[in-house]
């Protein structure tokens, strides 16, 4: 009996020093992996077509984080499901620091939207750094008649239900903004959905519908030739490109804080010291002046903070649009 049992303590004794060895193998090798790496192209995945301010920012910023870190930065543009399908490839991908994600406040809702791609932050993706952010104008055609937020709030509240805004698809930025402001302001105005933002302008100068949140870009000659009438921007204070605008904030919202914004993330589970490594060097392409005025160019301006800090405001930003989403019924959809 006490052999068998030696036997079995034997036995129990070598699997924990098995167990062990493996342990510390991996941990030693951790270090290790994080001073060779990289070793070979790190791809950027991104969830929209060629061109836009995803793909264009993901491919700038790219090439002068792999500048600086002795790197090549591939883009590869995996679209679909809102930018869902990107973020489901790279929640797979293995934790090695060779697969990145060029993630917009779109990746946030479509974790509460999609209904046959699941994912969740902090589980699948991880934070690397932020990247990029502009503050969105909410616009009206001239022939609605309004001049102020004010004035378009009394003309929803009039005709409730009546009044249609342009986005550029269901669960984009610009719906989720619009939505958020109809909790806020307490009023219900009707999404007209669009595939792309370019169809969206095209209607809104038309008159075919009569108001959208929209990026400044693309509506910013519109505005200052006053072939659209700008009420408001979004951010925590005025824009530059329109000094003398409002924000939704100063007009009676208070704590009204949206932007469009863009950073990195990786698969969860990605050693920290190639976290630290990619955070760095993201950093430092940001803070360029040849890669400021790239983002400049696009409308918008150098996100900088720590890989924490980009962790805490993703979280923010998820709680604050898994509410809109559910509130409104976005998911139900």
């Amino acid at each position: 009996m006490s052999r068998r049992h030696g036997k079995q303590i034997n036995r129990g004794g070598l699997y924990a020093l098995i167990a062990g060895v493996v342990v510390a193998g991996i941990m030693s090798a951790s270090p290790a992996l994080a001073q060779s790496y990289p070793s070979k192209p790190i791809r950027i995945l991104v969830g929209f077509a060629p061109g836009g301010p995803s793909d264009i920012i993901a491919r700038v910023v790219g090439a002068k984080t792999g500048e600086i870190m002795g790197a090549q930065f591939i883009v590869e543009n995996k679209t679909g499901a809102g930018g869902a399908i990107a973020t489901q490839e790279t929640a797979r991908s293995a934790p090695d620091g060779y697969t990145l994600m060029n993630t917009p406040v779109a990746t946030v809702a479509n974790e509460f939207l999609s209904k046959t791609i699941k994912y969740e932050f902090g589980k699948d993706i991880m934070a690397v750094g932020p990247q990029a952010q502009t503050a969105n104008i909410l616009v009206v055609s001239p022939a609605l008649g309004v001049k102020t937020l004010a004035e378009l709030v009394k003309l929803a509240k009039e005709k409730p239900g009546v009044l249609q805004y342009a986005t550029a698809g269901r669960g984009s930025a610009t719906h989720l903004t619009s939505e958020l402001f109809n909790m806020v302001a307490g009023i219900k105005t009707v999404p007209v959905h669009y595939r792309g933002g370019g169809d969206t302008i095209k209607d809104l100068l038309s008159g075919e519908v009569k108001m959208m949140f929209s990026s400044i870009a693309p509506v910013l000659e519109f505005v200052r030739d006053g072939r659209l009438v700008g009420l408001a921007t979004t951010g925590p204070k005025r824009d530059p490109a329109f000094p003398d605008l409002p924000t939704v904030a100063e007009s009676g919202y208070p704590g009204f804080d949206v932007r469009l914004w863009i950073g990195l993330t990786a698969p969860s589970g990605t050693p920290s010291d190639i976290i630290r490594k990619l955070a760095d060097a993201n950093r430092k392409a940001l803070e360029s002046p040849e890669i400021q005025k790239a983002l400049a160019a696009q409308g918008f301006s150098p996100m900088l903070g720590s890989t924490e800090e980009f962790d805490a405001f993703y979280r923010a930003e998820r709680e604050k649009w898994g509410k809109v989403v559910k509130e409104t019924g976005m998911d139900k959809d």
